[in-house]
């Protein structure tokens, strides 16, 4: 029933950030998304090793966020500020230089062992724990950075949800059909409740749904923008067309499969770590890297087929 309620809360918030948000106040929300994820994410790597990287890792991906909303509200006056959209994309080529810098700031004065053989030893959990903090920015930040360049290119909104959707719908098929009929486990130590019947359910869910909503595009923009979530679109000729259904279902597909593989990949860093939840923030989910871990392999996927396939979508 949490779970439920939950999903009740934070969907219609997320539409309404999609629809409404300005480009530059939808990458300060998913800033502030991001750090609570890469918070819970550092929660799991702690269990990895004992040396910490948490505060430059917060400061990198807010400031990464903040360079990037910056420059897209610079850009509303008309005026494209390349020096902050770079200054962004540095933070990625600095933050290896910011770890070596805490990894040397984190060696001890003394060897902890008098051993020839040992007495570096106390120096071997620092390039481990700095290489896998920094692989939580690219992993989390610049996943969901996707999500925002996604609704950022035209029919963005159109995008964003299709994305969504094949998510969301896929979880919820994989859940139900999985508890029901499934008896093959998918991967039984990495994710002992996961079946290849929810798996394949998850596809076919997500297949069916985001056929009927890009066949029905037109009608859900004009409906979108009768109660002014959408620009007033004039008439069905000047909509979005509905998408071809094979495309639609072959990207859903696509999409969905890349969600899967998120959750399971989310899974295996928990169950290295010996943790059930990623943290306690949302009822029902566990934390919020819980709740966007396939979006995190979605979004990328569906940034890079909608920019170089999107033109196979649409159909007359």
């Amino acid at each position: 029933m949490k779970r439920i309620l939950t999903a009740v809360v934070l969907i219609p918030l997320v539409l309404v950030a999609v629809f409404l948000a300005a480009d530059w106040l939808l990458f300060a929300l998913i800033g502030a998304v991001a750090i609570l994820a890469l918070s819970e994410y550092l929660h799991i790597v702690d269990a990895y090793t004992s040396a910490r990287f948490r505060l430059p890792t917060v400061l990198i991906t807010a400031a990464y966020f903040a360079l990037i909303a910056a420059a897209l509200f610079k850009q509303r006056s008309g005026d494209v500020d390349p020096i902050l959209l770079l200054a962004s994309a540095a933070v990625f080529f600095i933050a290896p230089f910011v770890y070596l810098a805490v990894a040397l700031a984190q060696v001890p004065a003394e060897p902890a062992s008098n051993d020839p053989t040992h007495k570096d030893s106390d120096m071997r959990p620092l390039l481990p724990a700095a290489a896998m903090t920094f692989f939580g920015i690219p992993y989390i930040a610049g996943s969901l950075a996707c999500f925002g360049a996604l609704r950022s290119t035209a029919d963005g909104w159109f995008l964003v949800v299709f994305t969504c959707l094949a998510v969301w719908v896929g979880d919820s098929a994989a859940m139900y059909v999985g508890k029901a009929v499934g008896k093959h486990k998918f991967s039984p130590r990495v994710s002992p409740n996961k079946t290849w019947e929810g798996a394949i359910a998850s596809v076919v869910g997500a297949v069916i749904v985001c056929a009927i909503y890009g066949h029905f595009a037109p009608q859900i923009e004009h409906a979108a923008a009768s109660i002014r979530l959408l620009p007033p679109v004039q008439s069905l000729e000047t909509s979005l067309p509905p998408t071809r259904l094979w495309a639609a279902a072959l990207f859903a597909a696509v999409i969905n499969i890349a969600a899967q593989l998120g959750d399971l990949f989310e899974s295996l860093i928990k169950r290295g770590a010996g943790v059930k939840d990623s943290g306690t923030l949302l009822p029902g989910h566990g934390g919020v890297l819980d709740r966007i871990d396939a979006l995190l392999f979605a979004a990328p996927v569906a940034l890079v087929l909608f920019t170089f396939f999107g033109s196979a979508l649409f159909g007359q």
